[in-house]
């Protein structure tokens, strides 16, 4: 197998392991694309590419993240992950646990750790490195990892968000959530969101957006029951898709371009968590991005019409 060969048959495993240590998807292909021209680089091929190229991917994300935590702290509102729509590491014998590591709040809870416990922790949990594997990619002892680990998953078992373990069931419930919004059914979105459910919105301060965090079913509901017809008299489309692995959507303009992501945490049958990603510099991934404040102005002049 040519080396190129190789990177590109590791190359879902290396973008998998940057983006849930960084959580965007435009820094981890940046990430994966600065392995490969080190792998150029590289004189002597190594024993192991795999080995190889994880520390490498590893590294690059630390020091990124690094940098980047600063970015965050001054982000304009709540800060949400950008939106993953597929993994392209499939590993069936860890499925479940990677897609809960993918999920939106799985990465919130790995903003709370410092980037090598970060990096250990996906190494491990995830993708189940061992510890000398684990202490040449952010280059500890095996001893110091192994503290890491220990300290990253006491920090992530406090906070750990459940989801309802029927994944299907997840889907059912999600397909309800949706047609009744589509519908503009405020007694169908009533009965399927939790007394204390959350609607967290990052829009960048590039984006319309309601408020940046809205908490309780009453004042949620509200906000479904005012935006549903904006989007339906504004030939607005809702796609179902997973976003990073639960149930979501995208929503599209009535040409098709992207407007913004939800993803869902359910719960006991209700809806727990409304994420929605607006900012339109985390969407190009996902598509063409429409400008929403356009298409909000075309809402509510189509909504004027009507009336």
């Amino acid at each position: 197998m040519t080396p190129t060969e190789e990177f590109q048959e590791l190359r879902p495993l290396l973008f998998s392991i940057a983006y849930r240590i960084l959580g965007s998807v435009s820094e981890a292909e940046d990430a994966v694309q600065e392995t490969w021209l080190r792998y150029q680089a590289v004189g002597t091929p190594p024993e192991s590419p795999r080995a190889f190229l994880s520390t490498v991917v590893t590294r690059i994300s630390i020091d990124v993240l690094r940098s980047a935590r600063v970015r965050r702290e001054e982000y304009a509102g709540p800060w949400l992950p950008e939106p993953l729509l597929t993994d392209p590491y499939e590993d069936p014998v860890r499925s479940a646990e990677l897609a809960d590591s993918v999920s939106m709040a799985a990465l919130l809870l790995l903003e709370r750790l410092t980037p090598l416990e970060r990096a250990v922790f996906v190494l491990r949990e995830v993708f189940a490195f061992g510890f000398p594997e684990i202490a040449a990619a952010v280059g500890r002892s095996e001893a110091a990892c192994h503290q890491l680990a220990v300290r990253a998953r006491r920090h992530m078992d406090e906070g750990r968000v459940r989801f309802d373990a029927d994944r299907e069931e997840r889907e059912r419930l999600a397909a309800r959530f949706f047609d009744a919004f589509r519908e503009g059914d405020v007694d169908g979105l009533a009965e399927l969101l939790a007394a204390d459910v959350r609607m967290i919105g990052d829009s960048g301060g590039k984006a319309p957006r309601f408020k940046p965090v809205i908490l309780g079913a009453g004042h949620v509901l509200r906000v479904l029951a005012a935006f549903a017809p904006l989007v339906i008299r504004g030939g607005g489309v809702l796609e179902p898709r997973q976003v990073n692995g639960q149930p979501g959507s995208v929503f599209r303009d009535r040409d098709g371009q992207v407007l913004s992501t939800w993803a869902l945490d359910v719960l006991d049958g209700r809806i727990q968590t409304i994420r929605t990603v607006n900012n339109p510099d985390k969407l190009a991934h996902v598509g063409p991005v429409a400008d929403a404040r356009q298409a909000l102005r075309e809402a509510n002049r189509a909504r004027g019409s009507a009336n």
